[in-house]
């Protein structure tokens, strides 16, 4: 059984930061990627960034490059988002992920077989 559980999230306004957490437990996620998404109301879920759990290799969505970085600890399986310069439209509910492979990684959603429930963040303007 695997299990993600993000937390984190809150209320800031906008240019203020945030540090999402996702707690991973159960089968070893050493091989995998792990990967951010967030969906905003009314829209798709869409990548924001993938980090390698053994590599440590990272990607970003262009819309947050510059503005988030990745990272993960691997004592604690816990991989984090830290969001500064947070904008508006970063306005989303945010899910952790762990994609289903270890070589490539993939922005599309469908690649991704274990997901959290979510957390929401909100950016005031």
């Amino acid at each position: 059984q695997v299990q993600l559980v993000e937390s984190g999230g809150g209320l800031v306004q906008a240019g203020g930061s945030l540090r999402l957490s996702c707690a991973a437990s159960g089968r070893t996620f050493s091989s995998y990627y792990m990967g951010w998404f967030r969906q905003a109301p009314g829209k798709e879920r869409e990548f924001v960034s993938a980090i390698g759990w053994r590599t440590g290799n990272t990607y970003y969505a262009d819309s947050v490059k510059g503005r988030f970085t990745i990272s993960r600890d691997n004592a604690k399986n816990t991989v984090y988002l830290q969001m500064n310069s947070l904008k508006p439209e970063d306005t989303a509910v945010y899910y952790c992920a762990r994609s289903n492979s270890g070589t490539y990684v993939y922005t599309d959603r469908r690649r991704y077989d274990y997901w959290g429930q979510g957390t929401q963040v909100t950016v005031s303007s």
